[in-house]
């Protein structure tokens, strides 16, 4: 090969190298097109018309469709996209593992100023998580959320990520929406409320 060919031919292999490893290492973050998210968020009269007339019994979570339904009773009320843990199939078992837990819990409490937005605690674990993991010899992790998926700090700098969900899954276990979604969701979901989680 002429040497005059050579150094571009480096340049340009090195450049393919960098955007691949780039594109795997944060193809998770890349968001999901809008198009693809079909919810009308509600307006203020429409969520107190909700809470008064069709108050949430239950949440549940579908894992394998990334999806979060809002439940009265047997009546379907709100659904809404989600994303989990970087390893997200099967049950949590330890801490660190990527997987969001499955069963039956509770959103026990809230916080307002949480990393991502807001959240909502899952009771996980419970007294049958905390049994397995210990026969295994590990911790079962804990603080497993409902959040939003874009911190404070980067909505107040672009607050088009309200909207903003990430194509694919990358949490440590907790269940990710957009923020947009959460700010329904904290307001239609009282402490206390089942959360169902299927895989």
């Amino acid at each position: 090969m002429n040497k005059k060919y050579l150094i571009p031919c480096l340049i340009l292999l090195a450049i393919a190298i960098a955007s691949v490893w780039t594109y795997q290492k944060y193809n998770q973050f890349i968001p999901t097109a809008n198009a693809a998210i079909h919810v009308q968020n509600l307006s203020e009269q429409e969520i107190q018309r909700l809470r008064q007339n069709t108050p949430i019994t239950e949440v549940k979570v579908y894992k394998s469709d990334r999806i979060v339904k809002l439940m009265h009773h047997d009546q379907d009320i709100r659904t809404y996209p989600m994303r989990l843990g970087f390893d997200p199939i099967g049950h949590k078992v330890k801490e660190g593992d990527g997987k969001t837990p499955e069963g039956r819990y509770i959103l026990d409490w809230r916080n307002p100023n949480s990393a991502f937005y807001k959240s909502l605690h899952v009771s996980y674990p419970n007294q049958q998580d905390k049994s397995k993991a210990n026969q295994l010899g590990v911790s079962p992790g804990g603080d497993i959320m409902i959040h939003g998926s874009a911190t404070r700090s980067q909505v107040e700098k672009l607050p088009s990520l309200m909207t903003y969900l990430p194509r694919n899954d990358w949490t440590w276990g907790c269940i990710a929406v957009r923020n947009i979604d959460m700010d329904e969701i904290w307001k239609l979901v009282d402490d206390g409320t089942v959360i169902s989680i299927y895989s």
